[in-house]
């Protein structure tokens, strides 16, 4: 009979803490729709603080709420485990960062792999950008290294940019990496016709929260701005993978 007493309890309990989930999840999405309507919500459950939801974008961005949803809060969420701040913002981030990242297909990507792959980065690049074209120059020595480089586009300027175009004639190119090995060295690239996933890229670029390029993403989903010089990037990228 106390058996019968406890299993009961705990299925009410739980069928309790459930329709408390519901709600929640209601509450917040009304409040968000309200705000943005067009806000692509992925998941939202209880964040690891007590009281506070975590909602998941698509692309791995977050943001945290209320149970109610009348508060929202956007930045990091840290845990102090062992005297030491750990951002599970960052993390939950990355992990969602890295799985869009790999739901790409490879013939939509420019990829330069060497002999030996250790690991990859994902660069978002403008072939119209300095520091592209440097890293690019580096290329060869990341390969070298270990590491795969796989580019996708994301022109600065906009899609209506001549470099949008560019990046095009890049991806629709019967020869991807000499089509990037031209322009990144400021050489005319054929006109080219094909369904580009530019756009698209382009999109998923500022939807993971790239600004500008080249923007590096690691294997575990970090986002690293900006060059890093072939011998730092390659040792960064070997630690993440």
């Amino acid at each position: 009979m106390r058996f019968t007493r406890t299993f009961a309890a705990l299925t009410l309990g739980l069928a309790s803490s459930v329709a408390m989930a519901a709600d929640a999840d209601q509450a917040i999405r009304k409040t968000l729709q309200a705000i943005q309507p067009d806000l692509p919500v992925e998941a939202i459950a209880e964040s690891p603080m007590a009281g506070v939801y975590q909602v998941q974008l698509q692309g791995g961005r977050q943001l945290y709420a209320s149970e109610d949803g009348q508060f929202l809060l956007q930045g990091y969420l840290f845990q102090v485990k062992d005297g030491k701040a750990v951002n599970l913002t960052e993390e939950a981030e990355s992990l969602g960062v890295a799985k869009t990242i790999a739901a790409i297909p490879a013939s939509e990507m420019v990829i330069f792999a060497g002999k030996e792959s250790k690991t990859h980065i994902s660069v978002f690049t403008d072939t119209d950008c300095g520091y592209c074209q440097k890293l690019h120059s580096e290329v060869p020595e990341l390969n070298r290294l270990g590491v795969e480089v796989r580019y996708l586009a994301f022109p600065r300027q906009g899609l209506g940019s001549a470099a949008a175009k560019e990046l095009a004639n890049v991806w629709c190119a019967k020869d991807k990496q000499k089509a990037m090995d031209l322009a990144k060295t400021r050489q005319p690239v054929a006109d080219a016709q094909c369904d580009s996933p530019v756009a698209k890229q382009y999109a998923l670029g500022q939807m993971i929260g790239v600004t500008g390029t080249p923007a590096i993403v690691l294997a575990n989903g970090k986002i690293i701005p900006g060059y890093q010089p072939a011998a730092q990037l390659a040792k960064i990228a070997l630690e993440s993978k």
